[in-house]
């Protein structure tokens, strides 16, 4: 049994599961594990960063590979767009914020374009736009995100869509996940947490010991960090992590940590560049429970696809055969 979907048709891919494009973890290296294992690898963009892009779609090397922005910061700075189409990219995927504006330019160039959204009304703002595909993503995600749950959310963006590819996210990081997605109507997943800890990522490597060893249990939605980091995010989304003292400290006190910025902010600093998890973010999500080891992408996604592969043909069997009256 093979899993094929029109996800797989679109990218010309073998498996119907996405690297989501992790802001300084999904580099290079990472999406060209996981393009090379079947599935589509895209690059964490981020906040744009153009000696980082450069370098990153260099460690990938021939590997076919998308990338991914924060669209409200890609919108600060379009020249980017230049770099990145250079680089002929599988796709281009976008979140958080208004496209519309980069849309002609990314027509002009014909590249596959993903939007990620969060509401029913910005999935319909994406099909009113003619988007190649749509990621419905819950709030179980790391990172930011916004308020839906994965559960309800996937199918609700599915009946918008019609023929257009729905890819879940939130929560997803092994079969059973990507099975439970394909049932929703799905075309396929977009995975971060259940790659965060492989060899090939950029996290350091006591964060994904905190990853491996961590779970959805302890992770938290707040603000905190985007202040830390002085992001001027918008109040629509924060960011979901694991807890840290970092977090206890300030996540109940946004007005104390405002107060004593400069101070925190130079300790934030130098904890993140020291890898210090108990200051700096693990930027996981629920499915944290789901991490059972360092190891490479290709080990990670050809075990999605085998779970998945096992979990459908058990429900298959649960459906008794067709009787006429």
């Amino acid at each position: 049994m093979s899993i094929r979907t029109p996800l797989c048709d679109l990218f010309g891919i073998e498996h119907p599961v996405l690297l989501a494009p992790m802001a300084g973890v999904s580099g290079g290296a990472l999406a060209a594990a996981v393009s090379e294992a079947g599935g589509l690898g895209l690059i964490g963009g981020g906040y744009g960063d153009a000696d980082w892009l450069e370098r990153e779609f260099d460690a990938a090397g021939d590997a076919r590979i998308g990338v991914g922005f924060i669209t409200w910061s890609l919108a600060r700075q379009p020249q980017l767009l230049d770099l990145v189409f250079n680089r002929n990219p599988a796709a281009l995927m976008f979140s958080f914020g208004d496209f519309k504006p980069l849309l002609p330019r990314i027509r002009d160039e014909q590249t596959k374009f993903i939007v990620q959204v969060q509401t029913l009304d910005q999935a319909r703002e994406a099909v009113d736009a003619g988007v190649d595909a749509i990621v419905a993503q819950g709030t179980e995600a790391g990172g930011h995100g916004g308020t839906r749950a994965t559960l309800p959310f996937v199918p609700a963006v599915v009946d918008i869509a019609k023929d257009i590819p729905v890819i879940a996210a939130g929560g997803i990081a092994d079969g059973r996940g990507l099975a439970a997605a394909l049932a929703l109507g799905a075309s396929g997943v977009l995975c971060g947490t259940g790659f965060f800890a492989s060899d090939e990522s950029l996290a350091y490597n006591n964060a994904k010991q905190a990853a491996v060893s961590g779970s959805g249990d302890d992770t938290e939605r707040s603000s905190v960090f985007d202040m830390a980091r002085d992001l001027d995010w918008p109040s629509d989304w924060n960011l979901r992590t694991m807890r840290n003292s970092f977090t206890r400290q300030w996540s109940a006190d946004m007005d104390g940590l405002s107060q004593n910025l400069a101070e925190e902010q130079a300790r934030f600093n130098a904890a993140s560049a020291a890898g210090d998890t108990n200051i700096a973010p693990v930027i996981v999500g629920e499915a944290a429970d789901l991490i059972r080891a360092i190891e490479p992408a290709q080990d990670t996604l050809h075990r999605i696809i085998s779970q998945a592969e096992d979990r459908l043909r058990r429900i298959g069997r649960l459906v008794g055969p067709i009787t006429k009256d």
